[in-house]
C-alpha cells in the first residue's frame, strides 16, 4: 500500500527509470504535479465530477483524486485482473479486562470477539459476528473496565470460556467458506489484537496460537504509509475524522469499532489502497510482512490443539 505521490520533478517517485520515460507514466506524473497545485474546493469538484467521495482533509482529497488519475490511466495501458485480490476482510477489534492505568502484572483476558465480514467486491458489510467471553484469571471485571466497554458483569457471567468460543468462530468462518471457496485475510486496527490480546489469550487458555490468525492486515499502519500521515494521526477517530467521517455506535464496544474500521477500509479501497498482509506472529513474536512478498489469502480456520 505504499504509494507514494509522483511530483512533476520527479521526487518521491517510485516509478522506475524505465517506467518514467512510459508515455503513460509521464502523464501520471505531470498530473499529480497540477493535483498539487488545486484548491481544497477545486479538489471537491473534481472529485464530484467524477461520482467520488468529495469528503475528507485536502491530503485525502489529493490521494483519492491521484489515485483515481493512475487507476484509469494503467487500465488503459494494461488492464487489471480483478480475481488476484482478496474476496474478503475479516475486520477483528477484541475488547479484554483491564484496570485504570493496567499495571505492568495485570494479565489481560479477552471478554468480546467480534468479527465484521467485509466483501471487498461490493465494499459491503456482509455479515458479523459477536460473542462475550467469561475470563477466568480475574473473574470480575472492574468499573473502569465496565464503564470503557459497557460489557456488565452479568454478560461476562452467563458467557461461555474462550477455547468455546473460538471454536464458535471457526465454526462461523466455516459456514462461509472462508480460506476454501473464497480467499481472505484478518484486518485489525493497529498489531495488539493479535499480538498481544490473542497471543496472551491463547496461553491463559492453554491452547496454541490459531494458524488463521497468523498474518493480518494493520490498517493503522497502512493507513499512515498511504495518506502520508504521522503515527499519532491513525489513531481510529482521528482517521475517521480526516476522512470525513463521524463514529457510529460506542467506542470500545468491540463490534462496533470494527464496523467503523470496516468503513476506513472501505474508503480506502476505494481511493486506490491496495490492502495487504503486512504484520505475523513468528515463534510467538511480532514480525512485519514486505509489501513485496506474494499476496496470500490466510488459511481454512480450524481448532487450535491444546498446550502440552
Amino acid at each position: 500500500c505504499k504509494v507514494s505521490d509522483q511530483e512533476t520533478n520527479g521526487k518521491n517517485s517510485t516509478a522506475s527509470s524505465n517506467d518514467f520515460s512510459d508515455p503513460v507514466y509521464k502523464e501520471i506524473a505531470m498530473t499529480n504535479g497540477y493535483i498539487n497545485r488545486m484548491t481544497r474546493d477545486e479538489l471537491r469538484s473534481k472529485l464530484a465530477e467524477f461520482k467520488l467521495e468529495t469528503r475528507g482533509v485536502k491530503d485525502v482529497l489529493k490521494k483519492r483524486l491521484k489515485n483515481y488519475y493512475k487507476k484509469q490511466k494503467l487500465m488503459q495501458k494494461e488492464p487489471t485482473n480483478g480475481d488476484s485480490y482478496y474476496d474478503y476482510i475479516c475486520v477483528v477489534d477484541f475488547e479484554a479486562t483491564c484496570e485504570e492505568g493496567n499495571p505492568p502484572e495485570f494479565v489481560h483476558e479477552i471478554i468480546e470477539f467480534p468479527i465484521v465480514l467485509l466483501n471487498t467486491r461490493t465494499l459491503e458489510i456482509e455479515d458479523t459476528f459477536q460473542q462475550y467471553i467469561r475470563p477466568e484469571i480475574n473473574p470480575k471485571l472492574s468499573n473502569f473496565c465496565i464503564n470503557l466497554t459497557g460489557i456488565t458483569q452479568d454478560i461476562v457471567d452467563k458467557a461461555d470460556t474462550f477455547p468455546q468460543v473460538l471454536q464458535n468462530v471457526v465454526e462461523w468462518m466455516r459456514q462461509r467458506e472462508l480460506g476454501t471457496k473464497y480467499s481472505y485475510s484478518m484486518l485489525t486496527d493497529g498489531s495488539w489484537d493479535m499480538s498481544k490480546f490473542l497471543n496472551i489469550q491463547c496461553r491463559v487458555s492453554r491452547i496454541k496460537y490459531p494458524s488463521f490468525a497468523k498474518k493480518w492486515i494493520n490498517i493503522r499502519k497502512l493507513y499512515g504509509n498511504f495518506y502520508k500521515v504521522p503515527r499519532n494521526q491513525t489513531k481510529l477517530t482521528i482517521m475517521l475524522e480526516q476522512l470525513g467521517m463521524n463514529y457510529h455506535g460506542r467506542p470500545h464496544s468491540g463490534l462496533d469499532d470494527s464496523k467503523n474500521i470496516a468503513r476506513i477500509a472501505v474508503r480506502m479501497l476505494q481511493d486506490g489502497c491496495h490492502l495487504r498482509v503486512n504484520e505475523r506472529m513468528h515463534a510467538g513474536q511480532l514480525m512485519t510482512v514486505s509489501s513485496s512478498a506474494p499476496l496470500e489469502g490466510a488459511p481454512a480456520p480450524q481448532m487450535p490443539r491444546y498446550r502440552n
